[in-house]
């Protein structure tokens, strides 16, 4: 979808876009033809160069050169031609209270590796595993995730960033990661019902008893979160394709989700969700 899209060019928006699809100037191979040079030399004359530029930036995986260009809403353009360079990614914290909260657990999931960062064992890693991807997609990571993890690690993550939250907004999807799940066709089993606060209690008591099952419910739940962003960002993706001439061309097939490494534990779940507060 990169190759067919004009909107990182100024003065082109999507109206304009779309007359030039409708011309037949399809990619930007379309648009250096000689036929077709005069329909963006009127818009803008320094488009040809630019799309010179485009052809030389995908090459050498320039993603900040087209993310610095499109508008924030057109990022899920970037995922296929940048799919082996982005993470999905995912945290847990022991709660937004105070300064001495932090974060839990963390894992990155790449479309093929689960890496997965615990507190007080190996989360610094995560600052050297961060540094293989160009692309970060999160659900609320720009107002959560990514702030969180730059105040805890005293850093800036310089990633361009895809939040599924307000791009599946924009689709009619709203209420939650949990309930664009659902709203999309993702179960999950035993962790239905358990959310981010729950997830504060299991890491308490994984704390407080030492109870590795805990621990690995906790970790159970973390990965969910990043191994279905893989899946919401494809229907996403899809979805916007429907808006444009290359649907049944680009269209995506869903990812087969990984065997996730840890198993719920349904003893601390069961002992834990029995100590909540009874809903009013």
């Amino acid at each position: 979808m990169l190759i067919n899209t004009f909107c990182h060019i100024p003065r082109v928006g999507p109206r304009t876009e779309a007359r030039l699809w409708q011309a037949g100037i399809l990619s930007w191979h379309d648009a250096l033809l000689p036929c077709h040079r005069s329909h963006l030399l009127r818009t803008n004359p320094a488009s040809l160069d630019i799309l010179h530029h485009s052809f030389a930036a995908l090459d050498a995986r320039d993603i900040h050169f087209f993310a610095q260009r499109l508008p924030h809403h057109e990022l899920w353009r970037l995922f296929p031609e940048f799919r082996q360079r982005t993470a999905f990614l995912d945290i847990e914290t022991t709660g937004l209270s105070g300064i001495h909260d932090h974060v839990t657990t963390i894992t990155l999931y790449d479309g093929k590796l689960i890496n997965y960062y615990v507190y007080g064992h190996n989360l610094t890693a995560f600052l050297r595993d961060i540094r293989r991807y160009q692309l970060l997609v999160t659900y609320n990571g720009k107002h959560f995730d990514i702030p969180y993890l730059e105040r805890f690690f005293h850093t800036k993550l310089p990633h361009v960033h895809i939040d599924l939250r307000f791009l599946l907004h924009s689709l009619g999807f709203s209420g939650g990661l949990k309930a664009c799940e659902h709203a999309l066709g993702l179960h999950r089993g035993s962790l239905d019902g358990i959310d981010g606060s729950f997830a504060v209690l299991l890491w308490r008591d994984y704390v407080a008893h030492a109870n590795l099952a805990a621990l690995e419910t906790l970790l159970a739940y973390n990965t969910a979160d990043a191994v279905n962003l893989e899946t919401l960002l494809v229907k996403a993706y899809n979805l916007c394709l429907q808006a444009t001439p290359f649907h049944a061309a680009r269209k995506l097939p869903l990812p087969e989700p990984p065997p996730c490494p840890f198993s719920p534990d349904s003893t601390t779940i069961a002992r834990l969700k029995a100590c909540l507060p009874p809903l009013q």
